[in-house]
């Protein structure tokens, strides 16, 4: 993830476009996306992101481009269902919202850009959208981000209808071999061997729950929660998990691979399109600013449980 800036300035740094009036009205909206249809979250060139139909949107409603912050960026071919995002609006804007309706201003935007987001056919859809609380910052304010992924093993399980949203994977996989793995990189450590680093951005997150079910239908589902997830971090340790299952590496590889920091042949990421944002986890009101000022400062490699336990 690039860095967001949460500081809101009067006169409209907060947006891409000016405007001549400060934007101080945080809004918090919540949507959910189909990922197979664009090339990932982030706005970018010569491709469609989902960032650049949301801000589309938002400009020909408040007319100016105003900027979107995301709680956490997905990549091409990734799904939300509950992806959180911030903007920033003018007073002037805000009241604007209903125009002519007697709905309040978050109930009425919610409206008109599902109006204008129809054209993607449902791929892309706003839950919800009101004024925000004092100190919420969609990103730095969140506790954690849950991911799901979901595998069909065993070919009697490929389904057709749901391949889509689900990776085939031939054999059967051993669920308690692979839950073992997945415990012992549980806690706060340098997920360097499972990220795709960026410059001047840590990889020590806080990996809380890694798990590995069988669902009503039969089909495998991995729930992983974090406090946020570094770049490929969850395809990366679904992907190393799968090495085990298939015989290719022994079981302990995923701890082996933590320990050693390295990316090589051996990080294998997962495909992307069985991947989905289920949910942002954020504090009460009076705990976002706090919190979002804790994110901020940067993580130090010696607090890391991998470290501790050298101790």
């Amino acid at each position: 993830m690039s860095l967001q800036s949460d500081n809101i300035d009067p006169f409209g740094t907060t947006a891409l476009g000016t405007s001549d009036k400060p934007a101080l009205i945080r809004m918090r909206m919540v949507l959910g996306y189909d990922g197979a249809a664009y090339n990932g979250w982030a706005r970018q060139p010569n491709v469609t992101g989902v960032q650049q139909l949301v801000e589309e949107a938002l400009e020909t409603l408040i007319r100016r481009l105003v900027r979107v912050f995301v709680a956490g960026r997905t990549d091409a071919g990734v799904h939300a269902r509950h992806q959180v995002v911030h903007f920033d609006l003018t007073e002037e804007e805000y009241l604007g919202l209903p125009r002519n309706s007697d709905l309040e201003p978050g109930p009425a935007l919610l409206r008109r850009i599902n109006g204008l987001l129809g054209r993607q056919q449902g791929a892309v859809w706003v839950h919800e959208v009101d004024r925000a609380a004092e100190g919420f910052d969609a990103r730095f304010s969140a506790l954690a981000r849950r991911y799901s992924y979901r595998i069909a093993d065993g070919i009697h399980r490929w389904d057709p209808l749901s391949r889509q949203l689900t990776m085939w994977y031939r054999e059967e996989i051993d669920i308690d071999l692979l839950n073992a793995e997945a415990q012992s990189v549980l806690g706060r450590h340098d997920f360097l061997s499972f990220c795709k680093p960026k410059p001047r951005a840590t990889t020590i997150r806080t990996l809380q729950e890694f798990v590995f079910s069988r669902a009503e239908d039969g089909n495998i589902v991995v729930h992983l929660k974090a406090d946020a997830f570094c770049h490929n971090m969850v395809r990366s340790l679904i992907g190393g998990a799968l090495r085990v299952a298939s015989g290719r590496e022994k079981p302990g590889f995923l701890a082996e691979r933590l320990a050693l920091m390295v990316r090589d042949s051996k990080s294998i990421l997962a495909h992307p399109h069985p991947l989905v944002l289920e949910e942002v986890y954020y504090p009460d009101d009076d705990e976002l600013a706090a919190r979002a000022a804790l994110t901020r400062a940067r993580r130090d490699v010696s607090q890391t449980d991998s470290l501790k336990s050298l101790d």
